[in-house]
């Protein structure tokens, strides 16, 4: 699937003016602060709104330009809003049939048992929606949606009503959408770490316009965007888990950027696992330390030093491997240590800071 979007809406105080393309493969996220046009973008990709200058063309169809407009019965996408929306006089199964039941027979390409057991739902389709935590209510309406045999699947912030154990819940379920589905997701978020935890590709949104688009770890890391310089700067590392130590209850990860503990995951060795990390959590040392803590140390390479809002810290671009990290240090720290871009150096990571 390929999807070409260009969509412009003038209104009272704000104008949506966005142009952007999406991969074929994987979660691209719609990210930017709240009033920034992430869900009329949405909206529009669904035809639930009409941007009167507008063009969308997916999979070679083109579903609006100026003259034509498909309407939304007809667009092939599910769509996962920040309520459930669940009905209530139906069990679990009755709910998840009654996606399934939209399509007909002939044209369905997603298996009921599969989208049970990818949502983990298995044991909870007698239960009706009062019966569910608000994270397992949330995995009910992703499956239906899916059960809809979509061509493109839409979620609209579909944790920001859930409280943090309910995000918790939900969040290994939404992790497996970059390798279990064929199915392209467009997700919206204006929380940082639910992108990084979740996303391949991202369209960076402001005042209804596009920042910026392109492959997730490479926005995270570019310091001429706002991302790299927020409170939540950060990175990710895509890993493998090597091995589990049971004593200690840690997890080793393998990547390009090298050997990572982490705490316990609970996946099985073999099993991909994404790492996000903080540039307020990446020390630099210049020979690796002898006695301490830090269980995760690094060799890389400085790759760039940029300033930061804060005039007294320093943000480093670091190699691991072909793997781009950040790591916020203080100015006296980057004095002190004679860093400069092309040093060779050890970037300290410590185990619990990862998740």
């Amino acid at each position: 699937m390929t999807l070409e979007a260009s969509f412009h809406i003038p209104r009272s105080g704000f104008t949506l003016d966005a142009h952007f393309s999406l991969p074929p493969r994987g979660v691209s996220a719609l990210f930017g602060p709240s009033g920034s046009g992430k869900t009329t973008i949405l909206r529009c990709v669904a035809g639930l709104e009409r941007a009167p200058r507008g063009r969308l063309v997916v999979n070679g169809q083109c579903w609006q330009e100026q003259a034509s407009f498909l309407p939304p019965h007809r667009r092939p996408v599910g769509y996962v809003f920040q309520e459930s929306s669940l009905f209530p006089h139906l069990n679990v199964q009755a709910n998840l049939r009654y996606g399934q039941r939209r399509v007909p027979a002939a044209a369905r390409r997603v298996d009921f048992d599969d989208t049970v057991g990818l949502f983990g739902l298995g044991d909870l389709l007698a239960r009706h929606p009062d019966q569910l935590s608000g994270g397992q209510r949330q995995r009910v309406a992703m499956a239906r949606a899916l059960l809809t045999s979509p061509e493109l699947l839409l979620m609209d912030e579909p944790m920001a009503s859930l409280d943090e154990a309910s995000k918790a819940d939900i969040l290994p379920y939404l992790e497996q959408l970059h390798t279990g589905l064929d199915i392209p997701v467009l997700y919206v978020s204006h929380q940082i770490g639910e992108v990084a935890r979740l996303a391949d590709y991202m369209v960076l949104l402001e005042q209804g316009r596009v920042l910026a688009e392109g492959r997730l770890q490479d926005l995270l890391t570019r310091t001429d965007l706002p991302l790299a310089h927020s409170e939540q700067a950060s990175s990710f590392v895509d890993a493998t888990v090597l091995r589990h130590d049971s004593q200690h209850h840690l997890t080793e990860l393998s990547s390009n950027a090298g050997t990572l503990w982490v705490s316990r995951v609970d996946k099985p060795v073999g099993r991909p696992q994404r790492v996000q990390i903080l540039a307020r959590d990446v020390a630099v040392a210049l020979s690796p330390p002898v006695d301490s803590s830090v269980n995760n140390c690094l060799a890389v390479t400085i790759a760039g030093i940029s300033d930061d809002p804060n005039p007294g810290h320093a943000l480093l671009q670091l190699d691991a491997g072909g793997e781009r990290l950040l790591s916020r240090i203080t100015r006296r720290s980057c004095e002190r240590l004679a860093l400069a871009p092309g040093a060779q150096v050890y970037a300290l990571i410590k185990g619990v800071s990862l998740r």
